[in-house]
Protein backbone atom coordinates (compact mmCIF):
# COMPACT_ATOMS: atom_id res chain seq x y z
CA UNK A 1 0.00 0.00 0.00
CA UNK A 2 1.33 3.60 -0.67
CA UNK A 3 2.29 5.94 1.79
CA UNK A 4 -0.11 8.56 0.47
CA UNK A 5 -3.04 5.97 0.79
CA UNK A 6 -2.26 5.21 4.03
CA UNK A 7 -1.73 8.63 4.82
CA UNK A 8 -5.03 9.79 3.79
CA UNK A 9 -7.37 6.88 5.40
CA UNK A 10 -5.79 7.62 8.71
CA UNK A 11 -6.19 11.32 8.21
CA UNK A 12 -9.69 11.15 7.81
CA UNK A 13 -10.83 7.75 10.07
CA UNK A 14 -13.75 7.68 11.70
CA UNK A 15 -14.29 6.23 14.93
CA UNK A 16 -17.00 3.99 16.55
CA UNK A 17 -18.13 4.21 19.79
CA UNK A 18 -20.86 2.76 22.28
CA UNK A 19 -22.90 5.67 24.50
CA UNK A 20 -22.16 4.78 27.93
CA UNK A 21 -21.30 6.66 30.58
CA UNK A 22 -18.39 9.20 30.40
CA UNK A 23 -17.68 8.24 26.86
CA UNK A 24 -18.31 12.19 25.63
CA UNK A 25 -16.29 12.94 28.26
CA UNK A 26 -13.03 10.41 27.37
CA UNK A 27 -13.48 11.81 23.67
CA UNK A 28 -13.08 15.17 24.02
CA UNK A 29 -10.15 14.58 25.84
CA UNK A 30 -8.08 12.53 23.73
CA UNK A 31 -9.61 13.46 20.38
CA UNK A 32 -9.51 16.75 17.97
CA UNK A 33 -12.88 18.30 17.32
CA UNK A 34 -13.83 17.75 13.93
CA UNK A 35 -13.66 13.97 13.63
CA UNK A 36 -16.32 12.01 12.36
CA UNK A 37 -17.81 9.82 15.78
CA UNK A 38 -20.66 7.33 14.90
CA UNK A 39 -22.70 6.19 18.34
CA UNK A 40 -23.77 2.87 18.15
CA UNK A 41 -27.74 1.97 19.19
CA UNK A 42 -28.43 -1.45 21.44
CA UNK A 43 -31.35 -2.24 23.21
CA UNK A 44 -29.05 -2.30 26.28
CA UNK A 45 -28.03 1.14 26.27
CA UNK A 46 -31.43 2.65 24.34
CA UNK A 47 -32.02 4.86 21.67
CA UNK A 48 -31.76 7.77 23.96
CA UNK A 49 -28.29 7.09 24.77
CA UNK A 50 -27.49 6.82 21.09
CA UNK A 51 -29.39 10.03 20.24
CA UNK A 52 -27.86 12.12 23.49
CA UNK A 53 -24.63 11.26 23.16
CA UNK A 54 -24.69 12.34 19.32
CA UNK A 55 -25.70 15.65 20.35
CA UNK A 56 -23.13 16.22 23.07
CA UNK A 57 -20.35 15.22 20.47
CA UNK A 58 -21.81 17.32 17.66
CA UNK A 59 -21.92 20.57 20.70
CA UNK A 60 -18.18 19.91 20.85
CA UNK A 61 -17.46 20.18 17.26
CA UNK A 62 -17.41 16.67 16.39
CA UNK A 63 -19.00 15.12 13.46
CA UNK A 64 -21.86 13.12 15.28
CA UNK A 65 -23.30 10.24 13.28
CA UNK A 66 -25.70 8.47 15.55
CA UNK A 67 -26.71 5.09 14.56
CA UNK A 68 -30.87 4.72 13.66
CA UNK A 69 -31.70 0.94 14.39
CA UNK A 70 -34.74 0.50 12.38
CA UNK A 71 -35.89 -2.83 14.57
CA UNK A 72 -35.61 -0.29 17.72
CA UNK A 73 -37.99 2.69 15.78
CA UNK A 74 -41.46 2.30 16.56
CA UNK A 75 -42.57 3.93 13.07
CA UNK A 76 -42.90 7.07 11.09
CA UNK A 77 -44.02 9.35 13.70
CA UNK A 78 -40.99 8.18 16.25
CA UNK A 79 -39.04 8.52 13.02
CA UNK A 80 -40.02 11.89 12.50
CA UNK A 81 -39.46 13.32 16.07
CA UNK A 82 -35.91 11.85 15.75
CA UNK A 83 -35.49 13.71 12.41
CA UNK A 84 -36.69 16.89 13.74
CA UNK A 85 -34.66 16.36 17.01
CA UNK A 86 -30.95 15.75 14.90
CA UNK A 87 -31.91 18.84 13.09
CA UNK A 88 -31.82 20.76 15.78
CA UNK A 89 -28.66 19.45 16.95
CA UNK A 90 -27.03 20.09 13.43
CA UNK A 91 -26.71 16.47 12.80
CA UNK A 92 -26.62 16.37 9.16
CA UNK A 93 -25.48 12.23 9.24
CA UNK A 94 -26.55 8.83 9.90
CA UNK A 95 -25.99 5.15 9.54
CA UNK A 96 -29.12 3.44 9.43
CA UNK A 97 -28.78 -0.55 10.28
CA UNK A 98 -31.40 -3.21 10.69
CA UNK A 99 -30.12 -3.30 14.78
CA UNK A 100 -30.60 -6.46 16.84
CA UNK A 101 -34.02 -5.28 18.33
CA UNK A 102 -36.10 -8.49 18.46
CA UNK A 103 -38.85 -8.61 17.85
CA UNK A 104 -39.15 -5.45 16.26
CA UNK A 105 -40.41 -2.31 17.77
CA UNK A 106 -43.20 -2.46 15.52
CA UNK A 107 -42.34 0.08 12.37
CA UNK A 108 -39.46 -1.26 10.35
CA UNK A 109 -38.30 -5.13 9.72
CA UNK A 110 -34.74 -3.76 8.69
CA UNK A 111 -33.38 -0.82 6.93
CA UNK A 112 -34.72 -0.41 4.12
CA UNK A 113 -37.99 0.19 5.51
CA UNK A 114 -37.11 2.77 6.83
CA UNK A 115 -34.85 3.99 4.03
CA UNK A 116 -37.96 4.78 2.54
CA UNK A 117 -40.27 6.52 5.14
CA UNK A 118 -37.16 8.57 5.58
CA UNK A 119 -36.83 9.45 2.01
CA UNK A 120 -40.15 10.92 1.78
CA UNK A 121 -39.40 13.23 4.85
CA UNK A 122 -37.70 16.61 4.18
CA UNK A 123 -34.46 15.37 6.15
CA UNK A 124 -31.49 17.29 6.60
CA UNK A 125 -29.43 14.33 6.26
CA UNK A 126 -26.71 15.04 3.59
CA UNK A 127 -24.57 11.60 4.17
CA UNK A 128 -26.12 8.16 5.31
CA UNK A 129 -24.58 4.97 5.51
CA UNK A 130 -25.81 1.51 5.30
CA UNK A 131 -24.30 -1.86 6.17
CA UNK A 132 -22.16 -4.38 4.21
CA UNK A 133 -21.22 -7.62 5.56
CA UNK A 134 -17.78 -9.48 3.85
CA UNK A 135 -18.34 -12.29 6.60
CA UNK A 136 -21.60 -14.07 6.99
CA UNK A 137 -24.24 -12.24 9.52
CA UNK A 138 -24.86 -14.50 12.71
CA UNK A 139 -28.55 -14.42 11.67
CA UNK A 140 -29.49 -13.34 8.30
CA UNK A 141 -28.25 -15.32 4.92
CA UNK A 142 -26.02 -14.35 2.62
CA UNK A 143 -28.44 -14.25 -0.52
CA UNK A 144 -30.53 -11.66 2.00
CA UNK A 145 -27.98 -9.44 2.92
CA UNK A 146 -26.84 -8.90 -0.71
CA UNK A 147 -29.77 -8.15 -1.54
CA UNK A 148 -30.35 -5.91 1.01
CA UNK A 149 -27.13 -3.76 -0.36
CA UNK A 150 -28.73 -3.57 -4.02
CA UNK A 151 -32.12 -2.58 -2.86
CA UNK A 152 -30.50 -0.05 -0.18
CA UNK A 153 -28.07 1.70 -2.77
CA UNK A 154 -30.52 4.41 -3.69
CA UNK A 155 -31.37 5.69 -0.78
CA UNK A 156 -27.91 5.90 0.74
CA UNK A 157 -24.47 7.51 0.04
CA UNK A 158 -22.10 4.94 1.07
CA UNK A 159 -21.38 1.84 2.80
CA UNK A 160 -19.46 0.85 5.98
CA UNK A 161 -18.61 -2.70 6.13
CA UNK A 162 -18.73 -4.63 9.62
CA UNK A 163 -16.19 -5.78 11.54
CA UNK A 164 -13.75 -8.26 9.95
CA UNK A 165 -10.41 -9.85 10.59
CA UNK A 166 -9.77 -12.11 7.52
CA UNK A 167 -7.86 -9.41 4.78
CA UNK A 168 -7.53 -12.40 2.14
CA UNK A 169 -11.60 -12.33 2.56
CA UNK A 170 -11.93 -8.20 2.24
CA UNK A 171 -9.23 -8.64 -0.96
CA UNK A 172 -11.53 -11.09 -2.88
CA UNK A 173 -15.13 -9.83 -1.07
CA UNK A 174 -14.57 -5.91 -2.77
CA UNK A 175 -13.94 -6.71 -6.33
CA UNK A 176 -17.21 -8.86 -5.59
CA UNK A 177 -19.52 -5.74 -4.56
CA UNK A 178 -18.12 -4.15 -7.02
CA UNK A 179 -18.79 -6.96 -10.07
CA UNK A 180 -22.53 -6.36 -8.44
CA UNK A 181 -22.70 -3.04 -9.39
CA UNK A 182 -23.06 -1.62 -6.38
CA UNK A 183 -20.90 1.74 -6.87
CA UNK A 184 -21.48 3.18 -3.36
CA UNK A 185 -18.17 4.66 -1.56
CA UNK A 186 -17.07 1.87 1.27
CA UNK A 187 -15.82 3.03 4.22
CA UNK A 188 -13.94 0.00 5.37
CA UNK A 189 -14.53 -1.66 9.08
CA UNK A 190 -11.77 -2.14 11.11
CA UNK A 191 -10.91 -3.06 14.68
CA UNK A 192 -8.37 -0.26 16.21
CA UNK A 193 -6.05 -1.11 19.20
CA UNK A 194 -8.34 -3.21 21.40
CA UNK A 195 -7.17 -4.69 24.34
CA UNK A 196 -8.72 -8.08 25.68
CA UNK A 197 -9.47 -6.76 28.94
CA UNK A 198 -11.17 -3.55 28.01
CA UNK A 199 -12.96 -5.06 26.08
CA UNK A 200 -14.74 -7.36 28.63
CA UNK A 201 -15.21 -4.36 30.78
CA UNK A 202 -17.16 -2.90 28.25
CA UNK A 203 -19.23 -5.23 28.01
CA UNK A 204 -20.27 -5.47 31.29
CA UNK A 205 -21.35 -1.79 31.10
CA UNK A 206 -24.14 -2.63 28.40
CA UNK A 207 -26.47 -4.74 30.65
CA UNK A 208 -26.69 -8.57 31.01
CA UNK A 209 -28.31 -8.98 28.30
CA UNK A 210 -27.40 -6.85 25.73
CA UNK A 211 -23.35 -7.97 27.33
CA UNK A 212 -23.91 -11.34 26.53
CA UNK A 213 -25.30 -10.50 23.09
CA UNK A 214 -22.13 -7.70 22.36
CA UNK A 215 -19.99 -10.72 23.68
CA UNK A 216 -21.63 -13.68 21.04
CA UNK A 217 -21.36 -11.16 18.41
CA UNK A 218 -17.54 -10.25 18.89
CA UNK A 219 -16.46 -13.73 19.52
CA UNK A 220 -13.68 -13.02 16.64
CA UNK A 221 -12.28 -9.82 18.53
CA UNK A 222 -12.13 -11.95 21.56
CA UNK A 223 -10.37 -14.96 19.71
CA UNK A 224 -7.67 -12.79 17.49
CA UNK A 225 -6.87 -10.76 20.86
CA UNK A 226 -6.13 -14.26 22.69
CA UNK A 227 -4.11 -15.39 20.41
CA UNK A 228 -0.02 -15.30 20.50
CA UNK A 229 0.80 -11.78 18.94
CA UNK A 230 -2.39 -10.62 19.10
CA UNK A 231 -4.19 -8.51 16.08
CA UNK A 232 -2.35 -5.52 14.85
CA UNK A 233 -4.60 -2.95 12.67
CA UNK A 234 -1.55 -1.51 10.87
CA UNK A 235 -0.47 -5.29 9.76
CA UNK A 236 -4.15 -5.54 8.27
CA UNK A 237 -4.26 -2.74 6.50
CA UNK A 238 -0.46 -3.96 4.59
CA UNK A 239 -2.73 -6.99 4.16
CA UNK A 240 -5.48 -5.61 1.95
CA UNK A 241 -3.21 -2.75 0.42
CA UNK A 242 -4.18 -3.58 -3.49
CA UNK A 243 -7.72 -2.90 -2.63
CA UNK A 244 -7.29 0.30 -1.32
CA UNK A 245 -4.64 1.69 -3.42
CA UNK A 246 -7.17 0.66 -6.81
CA UNK A 247 -9.71 3.78 -6.98
CA UNK A 248 -11.65 1.53 -8.97
CA UNK A 249 -12.62 -0.45 -5.40
CA UNK A 250 -13.55 2.59 -4.15
CA UNK A 251 -12.49 2.83 -0.34
CA UNK A 252 -12.92 6.13 0.46
CA UNK A 253 -12.28 5.72 4.37
CA UNK A 254 -11.55 3.84 7.41
CA UNK A 255 -14.46 3.12 10.22
CA UNK A 256 -12.42 2.35 13.37
CA UNK A 257 -14.62 0.33 15.77
CA UNK A 258 -13.01 1.95 19.03
CA UNK A 259 -15.07 -0.26 21.77
CA UNK A 260 -14.57 2.97 23.50
CA UNK A 261 -11.25 2.42 23.58
CA UNK A 262 -10.65 5.90 22.53
CA UNK A 263 -7.37 7.01 23.95
CA UNK A 264 -5.57 3.56 22.63
CA UNK A 265 -6.47 3.89 19.34
CA UNK A 266 -6.08 7.23 18.78
CA UNK A 267 -2.41 7.23 20.35
CA UNK A 268 -2.15 4.34 17.89
CA UNK A 269 -3.34 6.28 14.66
CA UNK A 270 -1.62 9.60 15.56
CA UNK A 271 1.88 7.27 16.10
CA UNK A 272 1.19 5.60 12.44
CA UNK A 273 1.04 9.13 10.89
CA UNK A 274 3.80 10.56 12.62
CA UNK A 275 5.94 7.62 11.20
CA UNK A 276 4.56 8.52 7.73
CA UNK A 277 5.63 12.09 8.08
CA UNK A 278 3.67 14.45 6.57
CA UNK A 279 0.40 17.04 8.27
CA UNK A 280 -3.22 15.10 8.27
CA UNK A 281 -5.12 15.62 5.19
CA UNK A 282 -8.19 17.86 5.80
CA UNK A 283 -11.39 15.18 5.99
CA UNK A 284 -13.70 14.04 3.74
CA UNK A 285 -17.35 13.09 4.05
CA UNK A 286 -18.81 10.32 1.89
Amino acid sequence: MSQSTLRRLLSTARYEVLPTAGIVERIEEYVAPGREITVTASTGLTLEATLSTAEQLQALGFRAVPHLAARMIHGRPELTEIVDRLAEAAVDRIFVPAGDATPPAGGYVGAHDLLVDLSSMAAPFQHIGVSAYPESHPIIPDDVTIQAMWDKRDYATHLVSNLCFDPALIASWVPRVRARGVELPLVLGIAGKVELAKLARVATKIGVGESTRFLRKNTATFTRMAKPGGYNPRKFLDKVGSVLDDPEMGVAGLHIYTFNQIKDTEVWRRKQLAALGGAEEVSTAW
